[in-house]
């Protein structure tokens, strides 16, 4: 019964609810010391992916494991939070694989189709890919968000597709009802977030149109409100489902954590502004011997900040503790 009741973090004082320990990381944090190697690799349906690795010196105890990190929604490997997670994945000696999204890495993507949040193909390659390399004979898997649904999907979906070599991950602020999340993030307390998440959408279909004209019809656009009116009229159709509700329904982790067959992490903060009610599965963690489940009084979406000296943040220091650990918990 993997409940993780009594959550180590304290949030500093002068990020005292969930909307600042949301915002100020994302709007203020800096992690330079992160520098990145690029690689484009080419998928067999026709498109790409940018993949930013940041490796350690050859001959440490570790030197045969991969930590892959996946980023949220709208996000790339340049965000802060991704930032942060690689460097303290590279201090604990470990290589870091940073993948950005078909559409996220600065370059929009050749298909019509882009990436969603049950979109596990992509993650699969990336980790095949990895492991055809040579060099890993271990991988954990860690992700923020969007990125730690597509993990946890991954993860619990199918088991016995992902390879043995990928062992443990933890995942932070993750939308396990992907249906329920879409109606909270629309309350009026969290447009903010909405209109954000929305202006870069509409403008990615923007440039997907004038990439393939008279593919995208982009007749009113601006008039979508929410996530649940534009993932009917783009999201769901372009990537196969009939509609948002079998979008949220196929793509959703929360139906398939039971699945989980490796040691996982999952924390999501109780005043994290995206996530409703159902993105605490309590009592499906409480019956795996698999799934680790921590939600902390605070930590926001995607936040976690502590004010430590150094800049790290819980959600690194948690994620390298449970991925290194002897014994998980």
């Amino acid at each position: 019964m993997p409940l993780v009741t009594e959550s180590k973090y304290q949030p500093p004082f002068y990020l005292f609810n969930g909307h600042l320990q949301t915002i100020v990381p994302s709007l203020w944090r800096t992690v330079p010391e992160v520098q990145y190697q690029r690689e484009r690799v080419e998928i067999e349906d026709g498109d790409f992916l940018d993949l930013d690795w940041s490796r350690q010196p050859a001959g440490g105890p570790l030197s045969n494991t991969l930590a892959i990190v996946s980023h949220g929604l709208e996000g790339d490997a340049g965000r802060p939070y991704v930032r942060g997670m690689v460097r303290a994945l590279n201090q604990a000696g470990l290589d870091a694989l940073a993948w950005n999204y078909r559409s996220c890495g600065g370059e929009m993507n050749r298909l019509l189709r882009s990436y969603h949040l049950g979109d596990t193909d992509d993650l699969d390659f990336v980790v095949r890919y990895a492991l055809s390399i040579g060099r890993y004979r271990r991988v954990l898997l860690t992700g923020f968000s969007a990125g730690g649904n597509v993990t946890l999907k991954y993860l619990g979906e199918n088991p016995a597709r992902v390879p043995t070599e990928v062992e443990r991950a933890a995942v932070f602020s993750v939308p396990t009802d992907l249906r329920a999340s879409s109606h909270h993030i629309g309350r009026l307390e969290n447009r903010v977030y909405l209109n954000r998440f929305l202006k870069t959408l509409r403008e990615k279909m923007r440039q997907k149109a004038a990439l393939l004209p008279g593919q995208v019809d982009l007749t009113d656009l601006e008039l979508l409100k929410d996530f649940p009116e534009f993932d009917d009229r783009f999201t769901a159709p372009m990537h196969g489902f009939a509609s948002a509700d079998e979008y949220y329904a196929h793509a959703s982790s929360g139906r398939y954590l039971s699945g989980i067959r490796i040691p996982t992490l999952l924390v999501n903060a109780q005043n994290d502004p995206f996530l409703p009610p159902s993105c605490f599965p309590h009592e499906t963690a409480a019956a795996s011997p698999h799934v680790f489940l921590e939600t902390p009084t605070d930590g926001g979406h995607v936040g976690f900040g502590e004010g430590a000296p150094d800049g790290a943040y819980y959600s690194e220091r948690r994620a390298v503790e449970f991925l290194t650990s002897e014994v998980p918990g």
